[in-house]
């Protein structure tokens, strides 16, 4: 099992929050402790927004608690309907996310024992607190994470791997039970991208020159993402067709081979022209050529489909052919606009670029 950097911050969180409750000589620390586990996120900008909903929501519990132990008293029955409210509340106020603490609130507070009960609670409170408190403090300086080098290392392994796979199964090298379990494992790496990319999205900028310069970052790695998924979505076709393209004309199945070679060279040198490895200028595929190309494998379909239907004993499949070509023209289109995107962000931002990110490659 990997131990990941919120583990440690939940393990940190969690001492911290024990040591100032005891440095406090507030009663039943443990009780930070608990809380402190809630309030740990992957995120600074989240952790934020947590501390102020574990606030609100625990000063709703506590209000509930102290409201029904001094009109209704203190019993199983009290401390369930308490409860009950408590949830109702949370869920009216969209804050649910913070339900769990809030009941943990309730209860400790409800269980008092004690004649001194507003003290009690105020105490019991004021521990929950702390332990919230120090959570955010642990994730606002303790390692904290830099999701656009995850963000960026996840999109380049994912599209390694994809590319590794397109240029086995164009030739028809690969097993097609390791494909399909690879595709599956791609599909959910890919999900995983769309979170890393949400946690960068939600990291805040400080300056109007950080702000501009992170808008135009998202702009460029959405693209990336977008064009990850659309060479994800060649490698289902060749798979789910691999049948079918073993039956291509040998001319026409050289010509897919040899444009797939060459738009997966294309996607690995935009990755490098990003890190800075290659010049901005520098570009095999797009432009002129690339449209020239376009039409070439176009004018080479129509001419395929022509043969195929004067020919009755063709066993050429015009359907499945178009599905592996659009996905194929889509690709490659996702890779043009990626690269423009990338030449316009280095012509402004190229010192902007992450000098980690070129270790990646």
């Amino acid at each position: 099992m990997k131990l990941g950097a919120r583990i440690l911050k939940t393990g940190v969180a969690i001492s911290m929050a024990l040591f100032l409750a005891n440095l406090l000589e507030l009663p039943s620390p443990v009780f930070a402790g608990v809380a402190a586990i809630f309030a740990i996120q992957p995120s600074i900008y989240r952790s934020y927004l947590t501390l102020l909903d574990q606030i609100y929501g625990n000063l709703i519990g506590a209000s509930i608690a102290v409201i029904f132990v001094l009109t209704l008293g203190s019993n199983y029955l009290t401390i369930g309907l308490a409860a009950i409210l408590a949830i109702v509340i949370m869920l009216k106020l969209k804050l649910e996310n913070t339900v769990p603490l809030t009941l943990v609130t309730i209860i400790i507070i409800m269980d008092s024992q004690t004649n001194n009960f507003l003290s009690f609670a105020s105490l019991r409170f004021l521990t929950v607190l702390l332990g919230i408190l120090s959570a955010f403090v642990v994730n606002l300086i303790f390692l904290p994470p830099k999701y656009e080098s995850r963000l960026f290392t996840s999109i380049h392994e994912v599209s390694e791997e994809v590319i590794r796979w397109i240029r086995v199964s164009i030739r028809h090298a690969s097993d097609h039970a390791s494909v399909k379990e690879d595709i599956d494992k791609l599909t959910d790496k890919l999900v995983k991208v769309d979170q890393w990319y949400l946690f960068y999205k939600e990291e805040r900028s400080y300056t109007k020159k950080q702000q501009y310069t992170k808008a135009r970052k998202l702009v460029l790695y959405r693209q990336m993402i977008a064009t990850s998924k659309k060479s994800l979505e060649v490698l289902k076709r060749l798979h789910r067709f691999e049948n079918e393209l073993t039956e291509l004309p040998e001319q026409f199945h050289m010509m897919v081979q040899e444009r797939l070679e060459s738009l997966a060279s294309y996607h690995e040198q935009l990755y490098m022209k990003y890190v800075g490895k290659l010049r901005p200028e520098h570009s095999e595929s797009s432009g002129t050529d690339a449209s020239i190309k376009r039409h070439e494998v176009m004018a080479i379909f129509v001419k395929e489909i022509n043969i195929a239907l004067e020919s009755e004993d063709s066993d050429f499949s015009v359907y499945h052919l178009m599905h592996v070509l659009s996905a194929i023209l889509d690709y490659e289109e996702q890779l043009e606009h990626l690269d423009l995107l990338i030449i316009a962000y280095l012509n402004y931002h190229s010192d902007e670029v992450d000098e980690d990110l070129e270790s990646f490659i």
